[in-house]
């Protein structure tokens, strides 16, 4: 795994740049679903980071559904394509329960979505 974090001040914080790049190397199969991560303090030392740093991103990133810890075993690479699209689709039934309640009819519903969409892509 190979990672560049710059920890000058480039505007962006360093966990939030380790955040991104370890879920842009496992959403791509840089990095294999079971990839054991190294543990925080190692990998902190690694980077030159502190510890709390390197927590907050695997906290993030295990937010994000990218990564899976399973106690003193480890920090683990999840199967992110299954994360995202189980929260999607929470995502899209609290959608669908919220516009019915606001009384949108299926077609304005759709027409929102898209719209959502194109600003997004």
């Amino acid at each position: 795994m190979t990672l560049k974090i710059d920890i000058k001040d480039n505007g962006v914080a360093p966990f939030e740049q380790l955040r991104a790049q370890i879920s842009e190397q496992a959403r791509s199969g840089r990095l294999p679903v079971g990839h054991r991560l190294p543990t925080v303090r190692g990998f902190a030392e690694e980077l030159g980071l502190a510890a709390n740093t390197v927590a907050k991103a695997y906290r993030a990133l295990e937010a994000d559904g990218v990564i899976e810890t399973r106690g003193r075993n480890g920090s683990f690479v999840a199967a992110a394509g299954d994360a995202a699209e189980q929260q999607a689709a929470a995502a899209a039934q609290e959608y669908a329960r919220r516009v019915r309640q606001l009384g949108l009819d299926r077609e304005a519903a759709r027409r929102t979505v898209e719209d959502a969409l194109r600003a997004a892509y």
